[in-house]
């Protein structure tokens, strides 16, 4: 017998529409080439990949946007500059499937929450 475990994260990805849909797991492979170890998760009712049972990552569809959430106001301010045109609040990166968040910012976003996360656990 083949037990079949689908994930919270693509619950909910499964749920979405596929350009959004499309959107998201390419920003999840961009996580998941640098944190083969991370996991799926929820918080705060948002899918999200945690990394040593922490959040890293959390994705959110909204009616008119997307957003990433890496749960750090410095990981957003990192690369702020960097994100002209986005709308961005403390902890939020808002973006849409027609302009999508640049491959090199979503990698330094994780990288900072890494640090983060690494710098919490000693």
């Amino acid at each position: 017998r083949i037990v079949l475990c689908v994930s919270v994260v693509d619950d909910y990805f499964g749920g979405l529409d596929p350009s959004t849909r499309a959107a998201f797991e390419h920003i999840r492979s961009l996580v998941m080439d640098m944190v083969p170890v991370a996991e799926d998760g929820t918080s705060y009712g948002m899918a999200v990949l945690k990394y040593h049972r922490k959040p890293l990552l959390a994705f959110l569809a909204a009616k008119h946007h997307l957003s990433i959430f890496p749960f750090s106001s410095r990981a957003v301010d990192a690369v702020r500059d960097r994100l002209t045109g986005f709308e961005l609040s403390k902890g939020t990166i808002r973006f849409t499937v027609a302009t999508p968040l640049p491959d090199e910012v979503v990698r330094d976003i994780v990288r900072h929450r890494m640090e983060e996360i690494a710098g919490s656990s000693r």
